[in-house]
């Protein structure tokens, strides 16, 4: 069991690579059994559901005695969880019998399933953790899922009849055990299960506490999901690790109405919690004026951002609108990290705010840097990301030559240390290729590659892009050739490997573009507007997200390697000059928004809901046809929880957002909007 200094806030690094979380989690159970584990907001406001250490202790090693039951030490259990405890349980569950978690979302009518598909394959997982809801809808609507259907399931409310206290694990986990595979992947690209071990998660969990100056004391207040690294560390795996509470509101709560975010800070004196950069400007837009009353931030020590590109606009927003409630700038933690690493690489001390370095863009372009002035034409500002902790250490190589850079080079991120973990799930080359890294000879130290771009100014990390082609959106990776495959098989008249997606900074924004060879056959009739459509149709339905631009473009004229691979960085710049062979396109741009007021008969229904297209997903009026389905303007799983929030409040109907998805037109989904109307009248 691990020794009382778990409990008495003294924990050392070197605790970290001797012991286990389920020894602490026992920990807490004997000495702390009472003290509050984890409070869950079910709907986000007062709905609480809330669990002590003792009743995690019982509950997890429920779960274990079960799985022990079905399964030996080492194999895989995919978990399908909607948010809330059930999940914190199962997980602990998993690692207290020894079986490796494969965290991932819950499958929902009318969204793709190859992700479950390719986990399920790729990691070899023979036992599904879900709730009873959750097996129940499989047997409804995806029986036929046959990588489903040889697995052994498990319903976490089976494991918590009976008594489970004289249950023991005869194997239990060590420091080096595999604990979890985080996916990283796409669809429809090969998979990727970064092999996260106990003491990965522990050193981690050490970095965050000493760089964040975590302690008892604190309490944390998130709302990303759990089964991504960012939630899953962060929002689980701390709480227990310091002996703190850990409040969690579901995701969809928080794209709804933000506010509900800063308002649990408030209730529960939140000391720190985070997110990706476009969560702070959704509390910035996404909160009226009026809302914001009553908002006491003050009880923050550190509101972390990261996994997209940090802007300093978006934080001047946010310290501009919050300042009277409570938030200062020191409070504002821009940090970097990835799920090769278990999550954090890189942070500033608490509490010494953000720092920003003014850069020429145009030398940024060709790899290097030269200072600024804010006035000059190609100024570009960048954030910096804190330095490395405990024994982590970050090195800046030539991707090419893979020597160090000089001072004045931006080269790929390489990364050593205890964080970084174990490698891929079953994936011998590319773990060689992406953790096996050397410097000048020295077979002493490997280094991962992260793919990403930076350099170090008076000790301080700045990212400036991506050596990869990995597209962040919300926060959220996709790879580019899932996005293309999805495009290229939406349409007919687009040819199969010749498209490119990449992103572009505009607005202050990520936002997504591709560009798509035409088949010779379909150039003479071609129906641009059918073609990018459905190209937005498709992008939506997969991914959840808009496609800013599209470019169609001349057979045979996408920019290749004499290998024959697209060149994505050449498409992109190509588009941004303008020099592409294009033959049609589609570009949405915004426009002023309406005013008005809305009643229910369905012409101003009709008209609502234009309005709300425009003003939300930023396409002009001109090319809003009510014939269309509403996806086809890029409406993702935010938006469409936003807009069933917004029909509730000014209509007070309740819609289901996967409708949205099921190529309903704007039209009839007035019209079946009005029915519920007239129905609640």
């Amino acid at each position: 069991m691990a020794p009382d200094n778990f409990i008495k806030d003294t924990i050392t690094e070197q605790d970290t690579f001797t012991f286990t979380l389920p020894e602490i989690i026992q920990a807490r159970a004997i000495h702390t059994p009472d003290e509050t584990a984890y409070v869950f907001l079910r709907d986000g406001d007062d709905d609480e559901e809330r669990i002590t250490y003792v009743e995690l202790y019982q509950a997890a090693t429920g779960i274990a005695g079960k799985l022990a039951g079905i399964g030996e030490k080492g194999e895989r259990a995919l978990m399908l969880f909607p948010p809330g405890l059930e999940f914190v349980k199962a997980l602990y569950g998993c690692f207290f019998a020894g079986i490796i978690a494969v965290p991932a979302y819950t499958p929902r009518k009318n969204r793709s399933l190859e992700r479950i598909k390719t986990l399920v394959v790729d990691s070899g997982a023979t036992i599904v953790l879900c709730i009873a809801d959750i097996f129940q809808s499989f047997e409804r609507s995806f029986s036929d899922l046959e990588e489903l259907k040889g697995l052994k399931w498990l319903q976490v409310e089976d494991c918590l009849q009976g008594d489970t206290s004289n249950w023991i694990n005869t194997a239990p986990s060590q420091p080096a055990d595999v604990a979890l595979l985080q996916y990283t992947s796409g669809s429809t690209g090969k998979p990727k299960g970064v092999m996260v071990t106990h003491r990965n998660i522990l050193r981690n969990a050490m970095f965050i506490r000493n760089s964040f100056s975590l302690s008892r004391k604190s309490v944390s207040v998130t709302w990303l999901p759990s089964f991504h690294d960012m939630g899953l560390i962060d929002g689980v795996i701390d709480p227990v690790f310091n002996g703190y509470p850990g409040v969690i509101i579901p995701p969809v709560a928080f794209i709804q109405k933000p506010l509900r975010w800063l308002k649990a800070i408030s209730k529960y004196k939140g000391t720190h919690g985070g997110a990706p950069n476009f969560a702070f400007d959704h509390c910035v837009e996404g909160i009226p004026v009026e809302e914001r009353a009553g908002l006491d931030l003050s009880s923050l020590s550190t509101l972390y951002c990261g996994a997209e590109p940090i802007r300093k606009s978006t934080f001047a927003r946010f310290i501009e609108t919050y300042r009277d409630f409570g938030f200062g700038t020191p409070m504002l933690y821009p940090c970097y990290g990835m799920a090769e690493t278990t999550l954090i690489i890189s942070g500033p001390p608490a509490g010494r705010g953000p720092v920003y370095l003014c850069v020429s863009a145009d030398a940024l372009a060709m790899n290097r840097i030269k200072k600024a002035a804010e006035t000059d034409h190609d100024a570009r500002f960048l954030v910096g990301v804190g330095h490395p902790w405990l024994d982590t250490e970050v090195k800046i190589v030539n991707p090419e030559t893979l020597d160090l850079c000089n001072d004045d080079e931006v080269g790929e991120i390489w990364v050593s240390g205890s964080i970084v973990t174990a490698g891929y799930w079953n994936k011998e080359a590319e773990t060689r290729e992406s953790f096996a890294a050397t410097i000048g000879g020295d077979l002493s130290v490997k280094y991962l590659r992260t793919g990403d771009l930076g350099f170090f100014d008076q000790g301080e990390l700045y990212i400036t892009g991506r050596l990869k082609d990995m597209i962040i959106l919300q926060g959220r990776n996709y790879y580019p050739q899932d996005i293309e495959f999805v495009a290229e098989a939406s349409h007919p008249a687009l040819r199969p490997n010749a498209s490119a997606a990449f992103s572009i900074d505009t607005d202050d924004d990520e936002k997504l573009v591709i560009v798509a060879e035409v088949e010779r056959s379909a150039i003479r009739n071609l129906d641009v507007e059918a073609v990018c459509d459905a190209i937005r149709q498709q992008v939506a339905e997969d991914f959840e997200q808009d496609v800013y631009a599209i470019q169609l473009l001349r057979t045979a004229s996408i920019l290749k390697t004499s290998s024959g691979k697209i060149q994505r960085k050449a498409c992109r710049e190509g588009f941004l000059q303008k020099s592409l062979e294009v033959v049609g396109e589609s570009v949405w741009a915004s426009k002023e928004s309406p005013t008005g007021s809305v009643v229910a008969d369905l012409t101003s229904l009709q008209a609502w809901l234009i309005a709300w297209i425009h003003i939300h997903l930023k396409i002009p009026f001109d090319q809003i046809d009510q014939a269309k389905a509403i996806s086809v303007y890029g409406l993702n799983s935010m938006k469409a929880v936003q807009l069933q929030q917004d029909v509730l409040t000014k209509f007070g109907v309740n819609i289901p957002p996967y409708i949205f998805f099921e190529k309903i037109t704007v039209k009839a989904l007035c019209e079946k909007a009005l029915e519920k109307i007239k129905e609640v009248q």
